[in-house]
């Protein structure tokens, strides 16, 4: 008897016509090719497969994209209308008339005067700190607080003293006034008094106060420095 793979385009053996058998590889092959289009044709007409998978995450990416914001107004003061700080400083009826014969110019009609610009009081329209001082070494004699009035300014604070000078600090008023122990030179004071204010209701109240001790052993504070050694001969 011949195998049944021998019988494959062969005859019978009885001179009959051929029969085709087929053997059990053709039999997988043909099973596999039926799986591999079934699951073609899968991908291709809206299954699981990468294609569609593909589509999904293009079309979640687009609906994931936030929409162009637009940019909020702001709401910051807008831009401080600068003034005369000389003609607010002489027309102030509060200073003495010693700092007023004083406030000369330095140089042709360039004066003595830092002018600052912040929200210190809370109004609609930025206040005004005018800082005095004199010409040869730049030291304060004079710090005030304007804030507008109507059509006008009005002095909400004022120190005149020596070595005085005020700056605007996130909201608050800082007052720093150098202190000069017996003996010291204009330009090297013993320490300084840092005093915070805070607008409260109608007036600046003191909110903080710190102390500082400067060092005399730097720079010409008062301390000889070691002396020039002298060339030494051969």
């Amino acid at each position: 008897m011949r195998g049944l793979g021998a019988r494959i385009d062969g005859d019978d053996g009885s001179g009959g016509p051929r029969r085709r058998t087929l053997t059990a590889a053709s039999i997988t092959a043909v099973t596999v090719l039926a799986a591999v289009a079934v699951l073609l044709t899968a991908c291709s007409t809206g299954g699981t497969g990468s294609r569609d998978e593909g589509a999904a995450r293009t079309d979640a990416v687009a609906s994931a994209s936030p929409a162009p914001v637009s940019p909020a107004p702001s709401s910051g003061q807008m831009p401080a209308e600068r003034v005369d700080p000389i003609a607010l400083l002489k027309a102030d009826p509060k200073i003495g008339p010693r700092l007023k014969d004083d406030l000369k110019p330095c140089v042709a009609d360039a004066y003595p005067v830092d002018t600052s610009y912040g929200n210190l009081t809370g109004g609609t329209s930025p206040d005004v700190v005018v800082n005095v001082m004199t010409c040869g070494d730049a030291v304060g004699i004079g710090t005030f607080v304007y804030r507008e009035n109507g059509d006008g300014y009005k002095n909400v604070f004022m120190v005149e003293d020596a070595a005085v000078y005020a700056t605007i600090d996130r909201g608050d008023l800082v007052v720093t006034k150098q202190v000069y122990a017996k003996g010291d030179p204009v330009a090297y004071p013993s320490g300084e008094d840092v005093i915070t204010y805070r607008w409260s209701g109608s007036r600046f109240s003191q909110h903080d106060w710190v102390h500082n001790d400067y060092s005399r052993a730097v720079g010409d504070g008062g301390l000889d420095g070691p002396a020039t050694p002298e060339p030494s001969g051969s």
